[in-house]
């Protein structure tokens, strides 16, 4: 499954965030944190093969969520039957 514009907004108030505080992202730790939270129920719905363009890939936006202290998911990949 894809999702083109899921978390669109969230991505896109980064980008505005990043360009009003002269690129310093530290400014915009609100908005980082929630694309992924976006991302995280991104995941817990679509499952952990979906994609979108917004988030980073599931095991990457694991590792995100538990460094931002921001929860992992409480999920694992699961396996395609469809062979």
């Amino acid at each position: 499954m894809t999702g083109e514009n899921i978390c669109k907004s969230e991505a896109c108030s980064i980008q505005n965030c990043l360009n009003a505080n002269n690129y310093d992202e530290t400014k915009c730790s609100k908005a980082i944190d929630n694309l992924y939270l976006c991302c995280k129920e991104f995941y817990k719905t679509t499952g952990t093969s979906a994609t979108t363009t917004c988030c980073p890939i599931f095991e990457k936006l694991q590792i995100k969520l538990k460094q931002r202290k921001l929860g992992e998911i409480d999920t694992k990949p699961l396996t395609d039957h469809s062979g």
